[in-house]
Parts: structure tokens; sequence; C-alpha cells
């Protein structure tokens, strides 16, 4: 009877609570739903990333409601990157490298220019509620649940989920991103209050493309719902009972549905759609029959004539390592890393691992030190097409894709050259 007695009195605070905040200036128009979920009761605040009403709107639920718990559309690499702005200056360049994760942390760095040119014209932080959120949770002592998908496996599967031709589509847009000089228009401002940021620096392909709506979007609400469930499984009902859930607008109505309706273990959904997809094992074959038929070719040509077979050779030699040079040379490269480019690129066959791209990035890097400037600076520097030329962190990146791709081309051309001299 006595706890019958105190969860009414529970109930009547928060039905009191919610009255009160919605009369709050701060909160009136603002998309807020409340679902009730196994015990809890999740408040979900749709924000928009360039709104100083956003933040405004966050701060007032959590100075005149109570929560147990503060859940925000972060992962850990985004949260850590708001909490410590300057921790991407600790960057290892050489391990990034090594490690295969020069794409992902160009594409970041090619995200983060979009997100400037929206802080520059708009006056507000992209993502300034959710910093807001955690203070906010902090300051009350109250736990922060990280819920949203790590932005590198968003922008992996993102990737994986459309066609070869698309891909090309994806680059040129992140690429205009960069060296595009207009300012950002009103109205894509106002759609970036009503959707997610993700969505918005992708929204020309987003929104033509349903598998990478789906995989920007989709999965994603899947996930934070599959994440909010597994949080409050983790602890008793009453460490719980009322989350504040702070979220972009975009995702507001995908996830209070699935909050309501999902089933089966939250924890298997997580895990499943936390999952880097597996590369497409075609191009890798592509590229290894291209060499093997190359070098029958070269076999072929010495069976027939050494001297023909010499010429072949050295045209593997030079089409390849002289490519691979040229990407470096374009790149503004030392001349170690030409030369280191050179070499690397024709023995890539026999030397499985690192690239061509790889080793002459690390040559770069490590005639050319990155300095404290040019961390101080990279995000201003590739906001200006020089600029990937002028910062050495840039410049080591650009080396890694220009040779990557000479390397390419060179094997491709070198086959070409090697059977024409054959027939």
């Amino acid at each position: 009877m006595l706890q019958l007695h105190s969860e009414k009195q529970s109930r009547d605070r928060m039905s009191v609570s919610e009255t009160d905040s919605a009369l709050l200036p701060a909160l009136q128009g603002q998309p807020i739903e409340r679902v009730q979920r196994d015990g809890v009761e999740y408040v979900v605040l749709g924000t928009a990333h360039v709104s100083r009403v956003s933040v405004d709107a966050v701060d007032a639920l959590l100075a005149h409601e109570h929560f147990d718990a503060v859940a925000v559309e972060l992962c850990d690499s985004r949260a850590q990157g708001m909490r410590d702005p300057e921790a991407f200056k600790q960057m290892d360049l050489f391990k990034v490298i090594r490690d295969g994760k020069a794409g992902m942390v160009a594409a970041s760095l090619v995200l983060s220019t979009f997100q400037k040119r929206l802080a520059d014209q708009s006056g507000i932080q992209p993502g300034a509620e959710m910093k807001a959120a955690m203070d906010g949770a902090e300051q009350r002592g109250l736990p922060v649940w990280l819920i949203d998908r790590e932005v590198g496996t968003t922008l992996k599967r993102a990737w994986h989920s459309v066609g070869f031709w698309q891909r090309f589509g994806l680059l040129g847009g992140m690429l205009a991103s960069v060296f595009e000089r207009d300012a950002i228009e009103q109205s894509d401002i106002e759609k970036l209050k009503e959707s997610d940021l993700l969505e918005s620096a992708f929204s020309e392909f987003a929104s033509g493309s349903k598998p990478l709506y789906e995989s920007l979007i989709g999965e994603r609400d899947t996930f934070m719902a599959a994440r909010l469930r597994e949080e409050a499984s983790k602890r008793t009902p009453l460490e719980n009972r009322r989350v504040l859930v702070v979220i972009g607008a975009g995702h507001l109505k995908g996830l209070c549905e699935l909050l309501r309706t999902q089933q089966g273990n939250p924890a298997i959904a997580v895990a499943e759609l936390a999952k880097t997809p597996p590369k497409a094992r075609w191009p890798k074959y592509l590229a290894v029959a291209l060499v093997l038929l190359v070098f029958a070719a070269i076999a072929y040509a010495f069976h027939r004539n050494t001297a023909l077979g010499a010429h072949a050779l050295l045209s593997w030699v030079l089409f390849t390592g002289g490519f691979a040079a040229l990407g470096a040379l374009v790149a503004g490269g030392h001349p170690l890393s030409i030369v280191a480019a050179f070499i690397a690129a024709p023995i890539k066959p026999f030397r499985p691992g690192i690239p061509a791209g790889g080793i002459s990035a690390m040559a770069e890097a490590w005639v050319r030190r990155p300095r404290v400037v040019d961390f101080d600076t990279l995000r201003d520097d590739i906001v200006h097409w020089s600029g990937w030329w002028k910062n050495r962190v840039a410049r080591t990146l650009l080396n890694f894709f220009l040779v990557s791709l000479g390397t390419i081309v060179g094997e491709y051309s070198a086959g070409i050259h090697i059977f024409k001299s054959l027939v």
C-alpha cells in the first residue's frame, strides 16, 4: 500500500512538473514527446543543431524538471571532441596511416569544414545543445548516456550502402563542400534545424538514395532506441525513472515510435548495428587479377625475347613508380617522399600491408614533422583549397591519397602498354 502511494506521489509530481514546464517561454513550441517504456519515462526533446533556442530549451528542462539521467545524440568520439576540442592535436599521424584510418580522418576533417561554415554564419557551434545537456547533467551529478553510433561506423556503413558510381558523387560532394566559398543558403540552415547534421552534410545524396538515408538516419534511430533500453536495463528502476533525451529533431518521430514498439534484446540490436561492414572483395580480386595478368605478360615477354621482357619490366617500374611519384609531387611532397613513392609502387604486389601511399605519407610526416601550429590551424586551413598544401597535417593526408591514386593509374597504364608491346 505504501509503495502504491509512493508511486502515485511520483506520478503527481511528474505531471505537475510537465504542466509547469509547458508554460515556460523557452519550451513553448518546442518538439517534446514523453514516452513510457518498461517503467521509465523518456522526455525526448527534438533540437535544432544550429539554434540558440534549442540550447535554452535544454537548460529550461534541466532547471524545472527532475531527471535521473540525460541521454544525448552523441558517440564517444564526438562527445570527446566537444569536451576537449584540442584532443585532435594528439593525433599520431604515423599510427593513423599504419592502421588504415587516413580516409576516415580525412572524411571527419571535411565534415568539420561544413560545421565551421555553419558556425561562422549562424554564430552557433553545431551541437551546442548537446554540450549544454552534458554540462547540465554533470553540474547536477547525473549520468550522461551517449546513445549514438560511432560516426566512423556510420560513415563506413553509408559508404558501403551505395553503389560504385554513387561513391564518386559522394566524394565529389565532399570535395565541393571543402572548396565552396559561397555562404550556406538560409533555407539549408533552416533545413538543418529539422534534420540531422550528417544528413544535411550529404543532403543531396541522402534525399535521393534510400540506402544512404537508412544508414544515416533509419539505422541510427534503431540504434539509439536500443541504446536507451540497454542503458535503462543496467540500472534499478529507482535509478532511472525519468530520462531526458536530447536528439536532433529529424530523429524525434522515428526514435519515439521505436521506443514504444521495439522488441527483442537491445544489446543484440546495438551489437549488430555497430558492426563495420566487410570490405567488398571484388576490387581486391580485380587488382590481384590485373597484377597477375601483367606479370604473366612480362614472363611471356621474357620467354619470347630477353630484351622484350626487360622492356616490359622496365615499363612496369616506370609507369607505376612514375605515376606514384607524380602523385607525391602534386601533393607538394618532400623529395624523399617522392622517391619513397617511386620505389614503393612497383614492388606493391610483393609487399602486402601498407600501400605505397602510406609509405610515402609516412616519409613525408617523418621529414616534415607536423608542428603545433599545424594542428592549431588545421580546421581553418582546410577550409581553403590552398591550405591542404600549406598545412603539414593536411598535406600528409593529401600525399597518401594522391600517391595511392597514382599507383592505381600506373598499374593500369603499365598493363595497357605491356600488352600493346606484345601484339
